[in-house]
């Protein structure tokens, strides 16, 4: 159990003495109340002192200046190692002290910190930071230059169980020297998991310490020891955002979603305007509600009367959609805010995309004051078709289903909306989120979550405004739900361009990586994979286990899908021999069983039929991918309606198994690939690739939420 009441009594001293950090004697304290151990040492304040302590303590040893006023100590001089004799302590005292004084000549000297040395053990760093997307995180790492210069780190939402904290020490790239290379022992996976979860508790209960950095941490077959301790105060540290419950954020939401009375303030009966073009997708959408144009010039627009303001408006209102200049907002919204809207969803820019931050402040001040939720500003609008609701200027869309999308970019929403017209991929909303001026992808999930017309989530941000609520929301509703997320900015140069773009800094790309990866996400590495994961995913049945199967007519494709497999996580089954012969019952001679099974290209329509359905039978067989090549004897359209009819035959029986196919030949491969997505099988022309990937999200998915047994 940790000791709270020492940590305080530290963290008392160093505020009332105005510092931003803690001596060396002061870190160890605060690592000895929570468990974390550190080497023997002592405080001298003569030279006499250090050699008794280090006679006491056991030669050799380290001594390391002690002063609030020196943070970087080996910059100052301040630090000796592999003092062996009471003679090099001594002199090592002295100098150190010399050293300090020359470094800064008004720091205060606390006097030297005497230290055992420890010779032995593979040297990491374990640390927590406040992350300005995240809040708390903590890192780990491999020591000395993997981390310097190749950045092998990992990253995990403070506080974090045992398991998270095992999966730190696995996840860097050099785990491998941890358990042991070359005759080297293992060093301890308990004892930095401990000291893992120990500090990510420490930070928790005082999130005022800015900085906890454990480095170097020495790991042994027995135990974990941290060597040298830095801890950074800084009372900003401990400030969070403004947070609303989950039941405040779905009252909001639900109204927003599913309003019973819309005002669309700047409503025109000109074409070419944007409250034009809001009014007809309303009113030809088939939205049920209640439509009223908010309009001072006007008496009535697409045969709805209209009113000089939405005070005006008899009745309640549930959703303001604001298609007025930017400037006018502010008065127009506090109107709404006093009719009780509530939801606020500003069409217009102008706001903190320009660096006009105090409009955008002004604006969420007033709908604060007002209980008002705000989508936007800076945003396309939003669509939500179980209420046939297109709330944009943009193109109507009416093809129902169970994907929820948003983006944070309207071009990427414009990109969103025609691939689904084009694929025509089923949703059940479409949401810009512009400047995220106050809702933001944590809201969306919140409602999602709950909404009995979403199957899947998919997200394209630039920057999350409240990380830690973000993860925490999406861990929870990825245990029942897929969450897709497609975070730009993932290099410099495109966190540069999201930065300009949104006004909002993008955070570090491995941090963000970690954590998405913590919270059960499914990251997308491009726009079109986000978009092809939305509409893959929710057709594949769950697997129930790792064992993969690939059956190719083509030995190249073979290849080329194992290679998937490996860069998607799959796992290709070891087949037995029992299975390896009933597989060779169906393939020609020169054929080849194991995995992939390889039937040739010569084939008829039967063997494709067979292998399938002993893929489909066997139990031992959770997945099939299977590649076509095209033959006059088995033709497109052929492979097609048979791979369809065998699926659906075991489909009936209760077997289902997430079945993909990569079809290469001519054009005809591509009505045969459509054919096939219709019926429930993701297929894809021209690549190997892409159904591997969509199968392998689907995985990642199903491990992440505990389904695959």
């Amino acid at each position: 159990m940790a000791d709270k009441e020492i940590v305080e009594k530290i963290l008392e001293k160093v505020a009332a003495e105005g510092r931003t950090s803690l001596t060396a004697p002061e870190g160890r304290q605060v690592c000895e109340a929570y468990g974390i151990p550190t080497p023997a040492e002592r405080l001298a304040t003569t030279a006499e002192e250090a050699v008794a302590q280090a006679e006491e303590i056991g030669l050799p040893v380290v001594l390391k200046i002690v002063s609030p006023d020196i943070l970087h100590k080996t910059e100052a001089g301040g630090v000796l190692v592999g003092l062996a004799t009471a003679d090099a302590v001594a002199d090592g005292f002295r100098a150190i002290v010399a050293n300090a004084e020359a470094y800064d000549a008004d720091a205060e000297i606390t006097g030297v910190q005497v230290q055992r040395m420890l010779s032995s053990g593979q040297e990491v760093i374990i640390g927590a930071t406040t992350d300005a997307t995240f809040g708390k995180i903590v890192a780990f790492g491999l020591g000395g230059v993997l981390v310097e210069v190749l950045k092998d780190v990992t990253f995990r939402l403070a506080p974090l169980d045992r398991d998270e904290a095992f999966s730190m020490i696995d996840g860097i790239a050099a785990a491998e020297i941890l358990r042991g290379v070359r005759g080297a022992e293992p060093v301890s996976r308990d004892a930095l998991a401990d000291v893992l979860t120990r500090v990510g508790t420490l930070v928790t209960d005082f999130p005022q310490l800015a900085e906890v950095d454990l480095n170097p941490v020495l790991a042994t077959p027995g135990g974990a020891t941290a060597v040298d301790v830095r801890i950074l105060v800084d009372p900003e540290a401990a400030r969070e955002p403004v947070r609303f419950s989950q039941e405040e954020i779905l009252a909001s939401m639900t109204r927003i979603m599913k309003p019973a009375s819309i005002a669309v303030i700047g409503a025109s009966a000109e074409a070419g305007k944007i409250g034009n073009s809001v009014m007809k997708n309303l009113v030809d959408g088939g939205y049920a509600g209640e439509i009223h144009p908010i309009n001072p010039k006007a008496a009535e627009i697409l045969g709805r009367k209209a009113y000089p303001s939405i005070s005006d408006v008899p009745g309640d209102v549930d959703v303001a959609v604001f298609a007025i200049p930017a400037k006018f907002v502010p008065a127009a919204l506090d109107d709404a805010g006093r009719k009780g809207v509530a939801g606020a969803i500003l069409i217009p820019s102008g706001f903190g995309e320009t660096g006009n931050m105090e409009l955008q402040d002004q604006v969420v001040a007033i709908a604060r004051e007002h209980g008002v939720r705000i989508l936007g500003p800076n945003i396309y609008g939003y669509y939500y078709t179980p209420e046939n609701l297109s709330a944009t200027f943009c193109t109507p869309y009416d093809v129902k289903g169970g994907v929820a999308l948003s983006s944070q970019s309207g071009g990427i929403g414009m990109a969103i909306l025609g691939f689904s017209r084009s694929a025509k991929m089923g949703v059940s909303s479409i949401v810009g989120v512009g400047n995220k001026a106050d809702i933001d992808e944590d809201d969306l999930l919140t409602f999602f979550e709950q909404d009995e017309n979403t199957e899947l989530i998919a997200m394209h941000l630039e920057d999350l405004k409240d990380g830690r609520s973000f993860a925490e929301t999406a861990k929870r509703v990825s245990a029942r739900k897929p969450v897709v997320v497609l975070k730009a900015g993932r290099t410099s140069q495109g966190a540069k361009a999201a930065s300009s773009h949104t006004g909002a800094l993008a955070g570090d790309d491995k941090v963000y990586d970690d954590i998405l990866r913590q919270s059960g996400v499914i990251r997308a590495p491009g726009l079109n994979d986000l978009l092809e994961y939305a509409r893959g995913i929710p057709l594949l049945p769950t697997p129930k286990g790792e064992n993969v199967v690939i059956i190719t007519g083509a030995g190249g494709s073979g290849v080329l899908l194992s290679d998937a497999c490996v860069d998607n996580g799959l796992n290709l089954m070891e087949i037995p021999p029992d299975l390896d012969t009933s597989f060779r019952k169906f393939i020609p001679p020169f054929g080849a069983a194991g995995n992939p099974v390889d039937i040739t290209g010569g084939e008829p329509p039967t063997t494709y039929r067979n292998t399938i359905a002993l893929g489909l039978e066997d139990e031992r067989i959770h997945a099939l991918i299977l590649g076509y090549w095209h033959t006059i004897v088995t033709p497109p359209m052929i492979f097609a309606e048979l791979v369809s009819e065998v699926v659906s035959e075991y489909r009936a029986k209760g077997i289902h198994k997430p079945v993909v196919a990569s079809l290469a030949g001519d054009v005809e491969v591509e009505q045969a690939s459509s054919f096939l997505y219709e019926h429930g099988v993701v297929a894809y022309p021209y690549t190997t690739e892409k159904p591997v990937a969509v199968l392998g999200a689907k995985y990642r998915w199903a491990r992440s939420a505990g389904l695959l047994g």
